[in-house]
């Protein structure tokens, strides 16, 4: 997250006239205040656990193992029915951090489920196809001064987003892993798997 991302081409449209000017635009490039958000432990009801990165902190093995503990801890806490019945699983991405055998065997441990992550398929993640790209084009174009405030308003709009629109995340998720099964994990663009 920046104190300051350029708005996208959309954001930034205006209607103007035929025959009014162009209007100018002065160039603006992203601000070098900025954060780490790791917010990818959600479920169809919400978020269940996010964690800021300390400036400076590398996300490695172990400061994964950290936060896969903290996740442990809130999903006892904030789904008790899925940690009691042990419904609950986790799906994230091939990072190194991710998929290091440290990471593995802690969760293996603890008797984690864990969902595969096909490579180099950022499409079938949730966190890549639905939660950052909402909560980033929420942000851009906005100025913040402090990564406190960074910090405050991308929370604000994580929590603005409506249990409904994970639940239809949660949907499509599973849909597009049907169309990567069904096309045996070959590549296709877009909605169409032939």
């Amino acid at each position: 997250m920046y104190g300051y991302d350029v708005e996208t081409k959309v954001q930034s449209s205006q209607w103007v006239g035929k025959s009014s000017p162009r209007p100018k635009k002065a160039r603006q490039s992203r601000s070098n205040v900025k954060v780490m958000l790791i917010v990818f432990f959600f479920d169809w009801k919400g978020i269940v656990h996010h964690k800021f990165v300390p400036r400076g902190e590398t996300v490695n093995k172990e400061f994964y193992l950290k936060v896969m503990k903290r996740l442990r801890e809130a999903m006892r806490r904030k789904r008790p029915e899925a940690w009691t019945n042990k419904i609950w699983m986790l799906h994230h991405d091939n990072a190194p951090a991710h998929a290091s055998l440290f990471i593995r065997e802690f969760l293996a441990n603890q008797d984690t489920i864990v969902m595969p992550q096909a490579p180099y398929s950022p499409d079938l993640a949730p966190a890549d196809f639905f939660l950052f790209p909402k909560l980033k084009s929420t942000l851009k174009g906005r100025r913040f001064q402090t990564i406190e405030e960074i910090k405050e308003n991308s929370l604000q709009d994580l929590r603005a987003i409506p249990q409904n629109t994970f639940q239809h995340a949660f949907q499509n998720w599973k849909k597009r892993w049907e169309r990567c099964t069904n096309s045996r994990g070959e590549c296709f663009e877009g909605d169409k798997s032939d």
